[in-house]
């Protein structure tokens, strides 16, 4: 078990001024059987006239804020402090094909809330090159957690992660043909495969951990935001449906039930980064706007302790990655 500390600060600097603005954010982590949420805290500057934190339909928390006064500049700060664990991976031995069948359209079939997963998203196309580059894992009779395991492993040896190689809407396909990105592509590419055979699939967002534990290989996608997979196991879980999903990272080539490891952090879950990402937003005026993203992800130990004041334990990593996850707000 960890406990680590969050801090992901998002900039936008504006010319000329943003007059009226509403944003959406996902930046609070989920608290969940392998993560639990001990403190979350959002500083918006300037002061929105209007805040409002609800549930997505996926469970998510978001955070809607609009700031109706002219500013040139937009910083918000997510400061979280979880704790996180790993579980082993259990065994599943079903196959993908059966998998494939349980989702196929039937008339007056139960109804599994998973299906919504194996549809086309608007990251997640369906095309035929992301079947053919699947199908050397997807062999008849395979087991679907062997199958998505060998995936991801593909996409790890076979792709470069590359920062600035690709855009926050870049096609996946387009990420395939090149074979480089960053982790939002991968998560895409592998999700686009999976459902390609009829599995469901879908995309988490998150952190890994800055500074990886003695001895441990740093993990690419730190400092800024991450994205990995997450594959329906329908034979795991009798009691959740939230059981049944094991997560997977082609970036790390790391996998894990529920979460790929206790140094990953799960921000939100969706169908694609359409769903999830961290900002966005409309805004009126701004036509020319610079980001900056900082993420850190640190140990909660070289901070003070759970007691101290939000105030005193507010120390920042210099980080300032800039991150491929973040969506611009639009401009009218």
């Amino acid at each position: 078990m960890m406990q680590l500390r969050i801090t992901h600060e998002t900039c936008y600097d504006y010319a000329p001024a943003v007059d009226i603005a509403q944003h959406m954010a996902y930046l609070q982590p989920l608290n969940n059987s392998h993560q639990h949420l001990l403190s979350h805290s959002l500083l918006i500057t300037p002061e929105p006239a209007q805040q409002i934190a609800t549930q997505d339909v996926y469970g998510n928390t978001r955070q809607f804020f609009s700031l109706q006064a002219s500013h040139t500049q937009l910083k918000v700060t997510a400061n979280s402090v979880v704790s996180t664990q790993a579980c082993p991976m259990p065994e599943s031995e079903i196959g993908w094909e059966e998998v494939r069948e349980r989702f196929r359209y039937c008339a007056k079939k139960p109804f599994d809330a998973a299906a919504e997963f194996v549809f086309t998203s608007p990251y997640v196309p369906r095309h035929a090159e992301f079947a053919a580059y699947a199908r050397p894992s997807f062999s008849p009779g395979r087991p679907l957690l062997q199958a998505a395991r060998d995936l991801m492993q593909r996409i790890h040896l076979d792709f470069t992660y590359e920062s600035q190689s690709t855009q926050v809407n870049t096609p996946a396909l387009v990420a395939l043909e090149q074979r480089k990105g960053v982790c939002q592509d991968f998560a895409h590419i592998m999700i686009a495969c999976l459902r390609a055979n009829g599995v469901p699939a879908r995309y988490i967002s998150g952190y890994v951990l800055t500074q990886p534990a003695p001895g441990q290989p740093r993990l690419i996608g730190s400092d800024a935001s991450h994205a990995w997979v997450s594959v329906y196991l329908p034979d795991l879980g009798n009691t959740t449906t939230d059981a049944r999903w094991c997560d997977l990272d082609p970036t790390n080539n790391r996998d894990g039930w529920g979460t790929p490891g206790q140094d990953y952090v799960t921000v939100a879950i969706g169908r694609d980064y359409a769903d999830v990402s961290p900002i966005r937003g409309v805004i009126h005026g701004g036509a020319n706007h610079t980001l900056t993203v900082g993420v850190t992800v640190e140990p909660f130990e070289v901070f003070a302790p759970l007691g101290q004041s939000q105030s005193q334990s507010q120390t920042q990593g210099s980080s300032q990655d800039m991150s491929q996850s973040q969506r611009p707000a639009a401009i009218i």
